[in-house]
């Protein structure tokens, strides 16, 4: 029986972690781009095998840019929230018209 654990926060991840893990997606996109080019230019006597590497390699310093550049919007989730008093103990009290402190 796994749940989650309740969260006692809606706090967003400090800017310093989204620009750490903007800059880790840059740097991964980047560096996928570098075999591309070179395996464009070790299957140059393959003339569509290594088209399709540059097609591939050319946009992703576009795309890489634009991804770090964004920053991560804000989700709206259901979460579980940490609650003095369990739900069924609230419900059963407000049916017997006891308030929260009797």
């Amino acid at each position: 029986m796994s749940r989650k654990p309740a969260l006692i926060t809606t706090a967003r991840p400090s800017a310093d972690e989204q620009l750490a893990l903007r800059r880790r997606k840059y740097v991964v996109m980047m560096a996928c781009r570098v075999p591309c080019l070179v395996l464009a230019g070790l299957t140059a006597h393959v003339w569509w095998l290594a088209l399709a590497f540059l097609a591939v390699s050319v946009p992703l310093p576009w795309a890489a840019v634009l991804i770090a550049n964004d920053v991560p919007a804000r989700r709206t989730e259901r979460v579980s929230r940490f609650r003095t008093r369990p739900a069924a103990v609230e419900r059963s009290a407000a049916q017997r018209g006891q308030g929260v402190g009797e």
